[in-house]
């Protein structure tokens, strides 16, 4: 009987190792560039906003403010994951994420989250003691800290529906316009590396309204915002016979009722002539007689005149003291914030004055208008025209010649309702305040190419027989259609 043959195995030892050994390479390999991939991917990436909804490119400027970042920023979002505007924060904190290896997010859901919640107000203690907004944003550098409420992220209107039924009454429905993220966060930013934010002096002892006032005519939501941009807002209960203090950045003066004596003139002229800031808003009572600073304008070329401007074309409510404002000049105060709504009420003119042939005269702009239809209430004989009602002021500067408070800057209004605590919030009021306060701070980062992102709102309008019908439409017939077309299939694989 011969032998059996001998079978030989398919793979000997050596190549079996050998198949292990290319095996263990190749996932190495495979590994290592996925590993190399996604390293490179997240130091060098390029955003594309495929959806308008989702383009939240950030500006110029804030790309300057984030490049010159040199210490780490924790930025906290104690936010409900489910609320309105968590979205837009959450992907606007990420784009300064992803702009800057300085900036670190955390994200903690005070309703999802209560231990990681409570860690956040423990650390951060004195800061959640004085503030009543659920939602917030937290800054943290280097131990200096910077919290900023959720709510004041976005500006609201109350706007009147139209009813779906003739019978029933109109609808009044507050809904978002615009999203200030990225101006808030890029001046908070500033804020925190910033060594000394700027000092605010608000003048009073002429019959102006105390910051702290709640009133609709008070300037408590005047002051929040101003401390929102970073600039320390204190009361000036008189100028001192030694002129405006010496750490004075900014001198506002708001609806004052009184006339100004001669002194207190003189005092406001020295500090305009060495180089101060100055915020005037005039115009609460109409018909009031002038405060006197007029007088002093003058010398500046601009004239707030004794009269009011109506416009009926433009008024919010039919005859209404309000007016809307579309009108706007060129200037970096407004060149941001040029295509939003405001609104004022009853302004006075302030018109700018000719400067002849003066190559020393200061730059006296307007920033925005009535309509072309806008009237006087006192000079009707005046044919309707577009009424200057508002007008920046600056100096320019002459070789050789320095001030000691650096290059004089006005903004004169002719309203001062329109920052009040009715009227502040109205459209871009607010924005228009901010936008005033960083450059007559000179903070060109702060003003120029961060303005509000109009927010996008869809509303589906149908009546209660056209919800029936599609209630039936998605619970009923599209389900059946699917059990239909399921029967019929089972019917032809039974056959």
């Amino acid at each position: 009987m011969s032998d059996a043959p001998k079978i030989n195995p398919s793979f000997s030892t050596g190549i079996r190792w050998r198949v292990g050994l290319d095996v263990v390479l190749r996932t190495v390999l495979v590994v290592a560039v996925v590993v190399m991939v996604n390293y490179l991917g997240a130091r060098f990436f390029q955003r594309l906003h495929l959806s308008s909804q989702s383009r939240l490119a950030l500006s110029p400027h804030t790309l300057n403010v984030l490049q010159a970042l040199t210490n780490r920023v924790d930025i906290t979002l104690y936010y409900d994951r489910r609320g309105e505007f968590y979205a837009p924060v959450s992907d606007l904190v990420n784009e300064y994420c992803g702009a800057s290896k300085n900036i670190v997010v955390h994200t903690v859901d005070y309703e999802r989250e209560p231990a990681e919640a409570g860690k956040v107000r423990t650390k951060y203690i004195d800061y959640f003691k004085t503030q009543t907004n659920e939602d917030m944003i937290i800054f943290d550098y280097a131990g200096q800290v910077k919290v900023f409420p959720g709510s004041a992220l976005t500006t609201w209107e109350t706007k009147m529906l139209p009813p779906t039924d003739p019978k029933q009454k109109p609808e009044f429905r507050r809904r978002p316009v615009y999203f200030v993220g990225e101006q808030a966060f890029t001046s908070t930013l500033l804020a925190l590396v910033s060594q000394q934010p700027p000092k605010a002096y608000f003048l009073l002892g002429q019959g102006e309204i105390p910051l702290t006032d709640t009133s609709d005519r008070g300037f408590q939501k005047f002051t929040d915002a101003v401390r929102q941009n970073y600039i320390n807002i204190v009361n000036l209960n008189a100028i001192p016979n030694t002129g405006v203090p010496a750490d004075c950045n900014l001198l506002i003066i708001a609806a004052p009722t009184g006339r100004f004596a001669p002194s207190d003139l003189e005092l406001i002229s020295q500090y305009l002539q060495e180089g101060g800031r100055l915020l005037v808003l005039l115009g609460y009572y109409p018909g009031a007689p002038p405060c006197g600073l007029e007088k002093i304008l003058q010398p500046w070329h601009v004239e707030v005149a004794d009269d009011v401007v109506q416009d009926f074309d433009y008024a919010t409510t039919p005859g209404g003291p309000d007016i809307k404002v579309y009108q706007f000049g060129k200037h970096p105060v407004v060149n941001s914030v040029s295509w939003l709504l405001m609104q004022v009420y009853q302004p006075h003119p302030v018109i700018p004055l000719s400067t002849g042939q003066s190559a020393n005269a200061p730059l006296v702009t307007p920033l925005f208008y009535s309509s072309p239809g806008g009237t006087l209430m006192v000079n009707t004989g005046e044919g309707p025209h577009s009424y200057p009602l508002a007008c920046a002021v600056e100096e320019k500067p002459v070789a050789g010649v320095t001030h000691p408070r650096g290059t004089t800057r006005m903004i004169v209004v002719g309203d001062a309702a329109f920052l009040g605590n009715r009227m502040i919030e109205s459209g871009g009021n607010q924005d228009f305040l901010s936008a005033s306060l960083n450059w007559l701070c000179d903070r060109p980062t702060l003003v120029e190419g961060i303005g509000p992102r109009p927010v996008t709102d869809w509303r589906l309008m149908i009546t209660r027989r056209e919800q029936r019908e599609l209630n039936w439409l998605l619970l009923g017939a599209l389900p059946g259609a699917v059990l239909v077309f399921g029967w019929f299939v089972w019917l032809v694989r039974r056959k």
